[in-house]
């Protein structure tokens, strides 16, 4: 089956990355898997171009990423891949695994917020 939206290679290495998840994926996607937020499909590690992103929702065009200290360090890297990532249309939302693990209902708020603007705009 031929991708359009990445290469074989960063597809393969998409799905080897949802096999190995760290703490801070695990417990949003438990809580955003099943269409658990107003009913939108969130994929992770959705591979777009040469990036793969932590929980992507196509059909809504919103992505949220979750940072470790590295991103500390690559901030450049994060601008240039934001960039992409805008000039294809996404939404990009991006947290700090410590948010995650310390206060999701938090994250869940502004992705939920997020969400409903988008939906104020559609309409």
């Amino acid at each position: 089956m031929k991708h359009t939206r990445t290469t074989p290679k960063i597809f393969k290495r998409a799905k080897e990355l949802r096999c190995d998840m760290t703490p801070a994926e695990l417990k949003l996607h438990a809580r955003l898997r099943a269409h658990r937020m107003a009913d939108v499909h969130f994929r992770p590690q959705h591979a777009i171009g040469n990036y793969i992103v932590d929980f992507c929702a196509p059909r809504r065009k919103l992505i949220v990423e979750l940072d470790g200290s590295q991103h500390l360090e690559q901030e450049e890297y994060d601008a240039e891949r934001t960039g992409f990532l805008k000039s294809k249309g996404y939404k990009v939302l991006r947290f700090w695994n410590n948010a995650v693990m310390n206060d999701i209902d938090s994250v869940l708020n502004v992705i939920w917020d997020t969400l409903n603007e988008q939906n104020d705009v559609r309409q």
